[in-house]
Formats: structure tokens, sequence, C-alpha cells
């Protein structure tokens, strides 16, 4: 192969910034923008310059060399998809408002491919007609559409993004959970690789369906998603995933229900002040319509509903809060004063910490009444239990109690098991040893490509810039030519030496630009090394800097080249 020219920043499209974007909210977004990596097109769109460029292929090329080395085989389908196969699965209206839709000339329904399952199913029933054929993994890279309804935080959050995607399919279970496990150590590699710290979580399987799901997540304060991590074990899981087992208590001795007169106490924090009693000892319940029909969610009066929780619970169905018009239209339903007893047409859930034989003090469902000694399994039955709380710090371990602690992260990666959803759907059947149609089992998997970008970013930028791992790198040494003709031609006499010798090299030779300038450039840019021809240039002699620990030494031209390719 042969080496890469050098790049020269006199020539180069990136145009730096020395301040932030005016809409921008994260580190990585600021940095990106400023050190020209990348440019917004609209909302939610974003057009990626020449070195922003480089360092998406080289984080493909990474993600393309280890899903090859188990075996995966690349391909390439398109983003512009019909409708029938999502609608076959339920997703054409499971994704609702995030799926882009649109219709040809023709009046025919499409959308911009958010994620790949039902063309890969079909692909494969297309190609693949006997047990013989399989197991087979099938991947692509490419650019994925989810009408967010706000972009932001720069590429973390985009409409557009680019993305891997690969599927496994075999005949059974056993198969399913091999090809899982190589790609949960291919993910491992990977991310390794990239020079990410990354942790592995329980997740929950959302519109994806299927049984076993596990997220990568990158911490970074950046991050949209929450997860616990237990200091004493090895659990960690995604705060939507973690779920509790339902401990009854024995409630004989509970007194019997008593309504009280509370006046002037339609919140929490007023009926836990007026009776003198914690929050924990209330029973909140949150009213919301589910396709239009009325549900309570039960909950201590100390902890906060997760409507993500409630959501993905009665997916597809559409969960909204209730409104003034519902509460007029019910008069059994008594604002501030909702109790589970006696409650009429309307289904109750409840989190696990509302236990059968636990008592609670609640609304009575009379204006200004509540009532204490109410029991669960008692007083009144929870139709189904759900874990729907908000987790907080603190909260114990599910599986050693240990208090749990809680990180900002973003999602890198996901694994799902999806089993024979899909499949069932659109009827992926092959020939099986014994002669008999056998139903296929499949996984899907996605790393985040784009998003990695900008995780990389949030990690490892400092106050000075980006600081990009060697193997990501928009190029390996960004030589600095201090100014005048003399450190110029240096500069790029060391700079064709070092891509002779098969480095990476960009190098500043722009003229009419200070010193000052070209060096807060070099940190900002954020290529691991940066070799300066400076004052010291008519000796041959040039400084070199560790952009990461800033470390720097003068060394001879040839020392310098011999460090570098060492």
């Amino acid at each position: 192969m042969a080496n890469a020219p050098v790049q020269r920043m006199s020539q180069l499209m990136a145009k730096t910034l020395r301040d932030d974007p005016a809409d921008a909210e994260v580190l990585s977004h600021k940095l990106l923008v400023r050190a020209g990596y990348v440019r917004r097109t609209a909302a939610g769109i974003w057009s990626w310059l020449p070195l922003g460029k480089k360092v998406l292929t080289n984080i493909e090329r990474i993600v393309r060399e280890e899903m090859d080395a188990i075996g995966a085989q690349e391909v390439t389908l398109p983003a512009l998809l019909p409708r029938e196969p999502y609608e076959a699965t339920g997703r054409w209206d499971e994704y609702g408002a995030e799926l882009f839709r649109l219709q040809d000339r023709k009046g025919g329904d499409y959308l911009l491919g958010p994620t790949h399952e039902e063309i890969f199913t079909l692909l494969v029933k297309d190609q693949c007609s006997s047990y013989k054929d399989l197991p087979v993994i099938l991947y692509q890279i490419q650019n994925k559409f989810r009408d967010e309804a706000r972009p932001r935080a720069g590429i973390l959050r985009g409409r557009e993004f680019l993305m891997k995607d690969s599927y496994s399919f075999d005949t059974e279970d056993e198969g399913l959970a091999q090809s899982y496990a190589l790609h949960r150590q291919a993910y491992q590699r990977v991310f390794e690789r990239l020079g990410l710290d990354y942790r592995i979580v329980a997740a929950t399987a959302g519109a994806m369906g299927g049984s076993k799901s596990e997220e990568f997540l990158a911490p970074a304060e950046a991050g949209e998603d929450t997860f616990a991590d237990c200091p004493n074990c090895d659990f960690a899981a995604n705060t939507e995933a973690i779920s509790y087992a339902l401990e009854p208590v024995d409630g004989s001795a509970v007194a019997a229900a008593e309504e009280i007169p509370t006046p002037d106490t339609p919140t929490i924090e007023t009926l836990a002040a007026s009776l003198g009693v914690p929050a924990s000892a209330t029973l909140k319940n949150l009213l919301v319509k589910v396709d239009g029909e009325i549900v309570a969610v039960g909950v201590p009066g100390d902890r906060e509903v997760d409507m993500g929780k409630v959501e993905e619970h009665f997916a597809p169905a559409t969960v909204e809060m209730v409104t003034e018009t519902d509460f007029a239209a019910r008069a059994d339903l008594v604002r501030g004063y909702v109790g589970p007893q006696g409650l009429e047409k309307v289904t109750y859930i409840a989190d696990p910490r509302v236990a059968p034989g636990t008592a609670w003090i609640t609304g009575a469902n009379k204006d200004g009444m509540h009532a204490k000694n109410v029991v669960a399994g008692r007083d009144f039955e929870v139709e189904e239990y759900v874990d729907v709380v908000v987790v907080q710090e603190g909260d114990p371990c599910p599986t050693c109690g240990t208090g749990l602690k809680l990180d900002r992260a973003i999602e890198i990666g996901h694994i799902f098991q999806l089993g024979r959803k899909y499949a069932d759907a659109l009827k992926l059947d092959v020939l099986g040893q014994h002669g008999k149609p056998v139903r296929v089992t499949m996984g899907s998997y996605g790393i985040g490509v784009s998003r990695a970008v900008a995780a990389l970013a949030e990690q490892t930028a400092d106050e000075k810039g980006l600081c990009w791992p060697a193997e990501v790198a928009p190029a390996d040494v960004h030589v600095v030519a201090a100014g005048k003709a003399l450190q110029t031609e240096l500069a790029l006499e060391v700079s064709d030496k070092l891509s002779a010798a098969g480095l990476r090299v960009l190098v500043d030779d722009r003229a009419g630009v200070s010193p000052g300038v070209k060096f807060t450039d070099a940190e900002l840019m954020g290529v691991p090394k940066i070799l300066v021809a400076g004052r010291r240039s008519a000796e041959g002699v040039v400084e070199l800097k560790d952009r990461r620990t800033g470390d720097r030494e003068e060394l001879t031209v040839d020392e310098a080249l011999a460090r570098l390719t060492a």
C-alpha cells in the first residue's frame, strides 16, 4: 500500500474557531466544531469535514476488522425501505414519531431505516434454504435515520448517524448464544482498540424485542443514559433495566383502614407535613392514559415514577398523562386524593415496593380526605407489579444488597438476543437435518460509529482541545513550522521523511499565521504527537511534544525520525 501523502494545512479544508458555537451544549460538540472536524447542516444533521472523516474512517476500519475476525460478512442494504416488512413485525407503528416516513409519486409508503432487522431477515430468507447454510453473520456500516424530537449535543444525538449493525442467524438457541458471545467479545476488542473507557450493563430490549440484551456504555457527563454500578459485586445495569423481586410482608396485625380528614393536602409534601409522617409512609398514585384507558401507577410517596419505564411496559400503546378534562369526566377520580381502594374502571399497577401486606396512607377518593392503614392485598389489589420508580443512588443492589452508585454514560453499543420475533413475523424457515422446516433464531448487534467519535472526544479531551488515541487520530504526527522560511523548509522536509517511513502526517505550513495560532490549533486538533520546527531549525533541532502528557524534548531531526518511527 502506498504511503499517504503529507496533508498540508495550507490546502486543508479545516477552519478552526476560537470561540464555542452558540448552540453547543456539550464538550464534544464544542471541540469538534471548533477544531474543524464537523459542521452543522441542519438540526441533527452534520457534515464531516476532512479531519473528521479521517477519524470516522479509522473507527470504521477497526470495527470492520473485528467483525471480519469473527467470520461476519459485510453487505450493503438500502437505506430507503418499503413499509410492508415493518408493518408485518409491527414496528411501522411501534416506532411512532421517530420513524422517517415518506411516499413516492405513486403513493407507496417507505421509510428511512432506523435499523434493518426486517430487511436482513428477508435477505436470509431469499438466500438460505437449508440448515447447511447456517449459521451466518451479516453486517453493514451505514447511515441510519431517526426523527429525534429534540436533536442535541452535536453528533451524540442526531437525526442521521453512522452505525454498524450486524445480525446472526442460527437454527438453535445454543447457536444464538454462541453468536451473541462472539459479538460481545468482538465489541470488547473494538472499544479497547478505540481507547474508550466502557462498561457492559444489562439493558432493556425496547422496540427491538427479544430476550437478553446488554449495552456498552462510555461513562461521560454528556451521556443521556444513567447506569447503576455495584461497588461490591459485578452487577451493572441501565437504570431502566433494574428490577426487584416482589417481597410480600405480613400485614395481618395492621388495624382496619380508616378515613381521616386532611384538608388542603393534595400533594405528598403537604400530606406528609400535615400528618407528621415521612413521605415514604404515603402511597403516590399517578394517573395516566394508555391508548385512552385510565391506568393508576402506585409507588411509595418518596419516589418518582419513571415514565420511560411505564412507556416501555405498555409499548406499543400510547401513554399520556390524564388532563383536567379527564378528571371532569370522572367524578370518582378526585385530583390530589386518589387512592387504590374502591377504584372502578381503572387498571392498577404498582412498583414491587408496594408489596402485599405493606400498609400505606393514601387518598380516600374524596376531596380533603385520606385513608390510613390501607394494606396492599387486603384493601386493594394490584393487577400487575412493574418496576416503575426512578432508581436512586444508594438503592440496594438486586444481587447483593449493597448501595448502588449511579453514573451518566453514552451508549456506544447494544447487543440483543432477538430470538424468533422477526423470523415468526416474516416466516423465516430453513429445511432442518431431519427434512422438516426449522424456524431460525436471530441476534441483532449495533455499534454507533459516529457516536463513538463524540464519546472519544468527551472522554479524552482536555482544557486545550481534542486528544485522540493513536489508532483513531487523523494523523500520527502534526508538524508545525513556526513561521520563517527556514523553519517551513525544515518542516516540509521532515514531513516528507516521516511520510516515506509510513506515518500519516499533517503539517502546518500556513503562511501569514502566527506561531501562537499554529500551536493553539495543534493542541485543539489533538494529533498524538506534535513536532515543531522552531528557533533551532538552523541547527537541525526540533521539539517533539506528546499531546496527551505535555512532555516535550528537543531532538535532532534524525533522533526525532527514529523516535517517531520506532
